[in-house]
C-alpha cells in the first residue's frame, strides 16, 4: 500500500513537471502573449485613435531590425523610448527572409519575433509593415529577386507566379507575428497592408487580395495603408484606414483625409525626418529646426505621427536599392542609411533628438525615461595590406561557371540551388580574335569593367555605351565584370530590374558568343574561403586589379565601434570576419564605412577588401563618419 501511494505521487510529480514545462515552453516562444491588458486594441472609430477605450496618439517612429546589428537593438530602441516615441515601426524584408525559393530564415540578424518581444519588455507598441512589397530604399523593394526569373512576372499585382510565392512566405511569417497581436496580448496594434500601392496601381484586385491574404491566416489588429501624395488616389482599400507620407507640410494632405474618412483619425505614417543619399551626389540633410516645427504642427492638428526614419541604420552588403524617378539611369543608394534622422547610423543624439524630445515630452503625463549612454568609440591603429588574390585567382572559391551562347542575366544563372545570382558582382568571359569597338547595346546592368586578356580597357555603363578593344593577334579573352549595384526599390519599371548582361553585347556589329559566367556574389561562405586559403600571394608582388586585398584588425581589450576610411582606394566592397560592410566609392558622398563593434573579436580580426582599380595598402579608422558634403532636401 505504501509502495503504491509512494508511485502515485511520484506520477503526480511527474504530471506537475510536464504541464510545467509546457507553460514553460509556450511562455518562452510566446513571451508578450498576457503581458498586456485584455481590453480594447487600437480602433479608428472617431476622430482619435482609442486604445484600451481611451483616447491614443501614435507617436511612432521607424527603425529596421534589418539595418542595425542585433546586439545593438535594445540600445537604439531605449534611445527611442527616451524621445518619447511610443510606437515602433517595421518593415519586414521578403528577400532576406526568404533568400531561396522556400528556404526561410527567422534567425539570428533576421528573428522578427525576438525584435517584437523586445519593443514589448522596453514598453514600445508595435505597427508592424509585412509588405510583401516595402520601398525603404532597399534592392527591388523587399522583392526577393528569384521572382523575376519568370520571364512574365508582374510583380505586385494577382499575376499567379507573384500570389503562389507571396502565399507561401505569408504562410512562414504570419504564423509567425499573428501571437504577437495585442488580441493575444502583444504589442502589435496595426498592420499595414502592402505600402504605396497607389503609386504603383497596376491591378485593382490586388489590395484587395493583399488584405485577405493578411486577416486569412489571423491578422486581427487595426489595417491601415499608406500613400504618397502621388498615390494617394489609389493605394486605399476597403476596411483599412488610409495614412498619409510627406515631408513638407501641405494642407492638401488632411483635406483628402477628411474628405475621404470623415471622422476618422488622421495620421502621417512615413514624416520623413529626412532623406536618402546616391553616390555622385551630395549628402541630404534636413535642419532640425524645420523638421521639429513641422512636427509640431501635425501633432497641433490632432494626428499621428510616425518618424521614418527615427534611427536610420546601415544598407550593409549589397542590399542598397537604387533611385531613378526623373532619369531612364538608376543612381544606386550609398551604404549609409543615416538618413540625417534624429539618431544618427551609428547611434549619436543629434540636434533633432534633443529638439524632438522636447516637443514629444509635452504629449505624456509622466516624466520621459532618462536618456541612455552613448556607445564608446575607437580608432584603431591603420591595417596594413598583407596579402592580395586576383579576381581570377578567386575563381576557383566560386560555383562551377555556365558555359553558355549568350549572355544571361545573373537571376537566371543556375547558381544557389537554382535560385539565380541575387546580388554582387558577375563575370563575362568569351574569345574575341580582333580588336574594334565593343557596343553594350544599353543591355550591361548596371556597370562593367572591361578586359582584355586580364587588362583593363574600359567602363561600361549607362552613359557610356561604347568601349574600343585593341587590335591584336590571335585569339583573346574578353572579360566584361559586371555590377549589381542595387535594383530600384521605387516605380513602376520593378519587373525591368534584371541584372548582368540583359541581352547581347556587339563586337564591330557583331553580337558575342560562347561565354563561360562566373557568378561572384560574396556569400559569406566564398569569403571564408577565400580567407582560409593558401592562394594569397605576397604584397611584394605587384597586384593585379580587379582583386582581393587581405590584412589583419588587431583588437586589444573590448571591442568598440569605429568607421573605416580608404583614402587611398578607388571603388570596392569590405568584409571584416566574414561580414560585408558594404560597398565603398571614392566618388561619394559617403567617405568612411560603419564598423560596429559587435562584429568585431578581441585580437585578430581578418579584413577583406575587393577593390577594382586601386590600392595604397592601408585601412584607416576614423572616431566620426564623413558622409560628405551636404546640401538641403528639396
Amino acid at each position: 500500500m505504501v509502495a503504491r501511494l509512494s508511485l502515485i505521487r511520484r506520477y503526480a510529480i511527474l504530471g506537475f513537471i510536464i504541464v510545467g514545462y509546457i507553460i514553460f515552453q509556450f511562455t518562452r516562444q510566446h513571451p508578450d502573449v498576457g503581458r498586456m491588458s485584455q481590453k480594447e486594441g487600437l480602433r479608428a472609430n472617431s476622430s482619435q485613435f482609442t486604445l484600451e477605450g481611451e483616447p491614443f496618439r501614435i507617436l511612432g517612429g521607424s527603425i529596421h531590425y534589418f539595418r542595425v546589428p542585433r546586439a545593438y537593438w535594445e540600445d537604439r530602441l531605449l534611445k527611442m523610448r527616451a524621445c518619447g516615441v511610443n510606437t515602433l515601426t517595421t518593415y519586414v524584408p521578403w528577400n532576406l527572409h526568404e533568400p531561396e525559393r522556400g528556404v526561410f530564415n527567422f534567425q539570428d540578424q533576421l528573428d522578427l519575433k525576438a525584435y517584437i518581444s523586445l519593443a514589448a519588455e522596453l514598453g514600445l507598441w508595435v505597427i508592424l509593415r509585412p509588405g510583401p512589397y516595402i520601398c525603404a530604399e532597399w534592392d527591388l523593394g523587399g522583392l526577393p529577386s528569384w521572382l523575376l526569373r519568370d520571364p512574365d512576372m508582374k510583380l505586385r499585382t494577382t499575376y499567379p507566379g507573384f500570389t503562389e510565392a507571396v502565399d507561401s512566405f505569408f504562410d512562414q511569417l504570419i504564423p509567425r507575428v499573428a501571437p504577437y497581436q495585442y488580441s493575444k496580448g502583444g504589442p502589435i496594434i496595426a498592420v499595414q497592408v502592402e505600402n504605396k500601392y497607389g503609386s504603383y496601381a497596376k491591378d485593382v484586385e490586388y489590395m484587395p487580395y493583399i488584405k485577405e491574404a493578411l486577416l486569412s491566416r489571423g491578422i486581427e489588429e487595426l489595417l491601415l495603408t499608406s500613400d504618397n501624395q502621388d498615390g494617394r488616389n489609389l493605394g486605399g482599400v476597403n476596411g483599412a484606414l488610409e495614412t498619409i507620407n510627406f515631408q513638407k507640410l501641405s494642407p492638401e494632405g488632411f483635406k483628402y483625409l477628411d474628405a475621404i474618412q470623415p471622422q476618422k483619425p488622421k495620421m502621417v505614417m512615413e514624416y520623413w525626418s529626412g532623406w536618402f543619399d546616391l553616390w555622385g551626389d551630395l549628402h541630404h540633410v534636413f535642419a532640425a529646426e524645420d523638421m521639429v516645427a513641422i512636427v509640431t504642427e501635425i501633432l497641433k492638428q490632432d494626428a499621428s505621427i510616425n518618424l521614418y526614419m527615427f534611427h536610420g541604420g546601415t544598407n550593409f552588403g549589397f542590399m542598397n536599392g537604387a533611385f531613378a524617378i526623373a532619369t531612364p539611369m538608376p543612381k544606386p543608394m550609398v551604404t549609409s542609411y543615416d538618413y540625417d534622422a534624429p539618431l544618427s547610423e551609428a547611434g549619436d543624439y543629434t540636434t533633432k533628438y534633443t529638439l524632438l524630445r522636447n516637443v514629444l515630452s509635452r504629449y505624456h503625463s509622466e516624466k520621459l525615461p532618462e536618456v541612455p549612454s552613448l556607445q564608446a568609440r575607437r580608432v584603431y591603429e591603420p591595417v596594413i595590406i598583407q596579402k592580395h588574390l586576383s579576381l581570377w585567382e578567386s575563381l576557383q572559391f566560386t560555383e562551377k561557371p555556365l558555359k553558355s551562347e549568350k549572355p544571361v542575366n545573373m537571376e537566371n544563372l543556375p547558381v544557389n540551388n537554382n535560385n539565380g545570382q541575387s546580388n554582387g558582382y558577375t563575370l563575362y568571359e568569351t574569345i574575341i580574335h580582333s580588336g574594334g569597338l565593343l557596343n553594350s547595346m544599353n543591355n550591361v546592368r548596371d556597370r562593367a569593367l572591361v578586359f582584355v586578356d586580364k587588362l583593363f580597357v574600359g567602363v561600361l555603363d549607362y552613359k557610356m555605351l561604347e568601349c574600343a578593344l585593341p587590335d591584336g593577334k590571335g585569339e583573346r579573352t574578353l572579360s566584361l565584370l559586371v555590377e549589381n549595384s542595387g535594383r530600384l526599390n521605387y516605380g513602376k519599371l520593378l519587373d525591368e530590374q534584371r541584372k548582368g548582361l540583359v541581352g547581347d553585347i556587339e563586337l564591330n556589329n557583331t553580337p558575342l558568343r560562347d561565354f563561360i559566367i562566373h557568378s561572384l556574389d560574396m556569400k559569406p561562405g566564398f569569403v571564408n574561403r577565400l580567407s582560409a586559403s593558401g592562394q594569397w600571394n605576397s604584397v611584394f608582388q605587384k597586384p593585379s586589379f580587379p582583386g582581393f586585398f587581405h590584412g589583419k584588425l588587431y583588437v586589444g581589450g573590448h571591442p568598440r565601434d569605429t568607421f573605416i576610411r580608404l583614402p587611398g582606394w578607388s571603388k570596392g566592397v569590405v568584409f571584416i570576419n566574414g561580414q560585408n560592410l558594404g560597398r565603398h566609392w571614392s566618388m561619394g558622398p559617403q567617405q568612411t564605412l560603419y564598423l560596429p563593434a559587435p562584429w568585431l573579436n578581441r585580437g585578430n580580426n581578418q579584413v577583406v577588401v575587393f577593390e577594382e582599380q586601386e590600392t595604397d595598402g592601408k585601412i584607416q579608422f576614423a572616431s566620426e563618419p564623413d558622409l560628405g558634403m551636404t546640401v538641403d532636401v528639396q
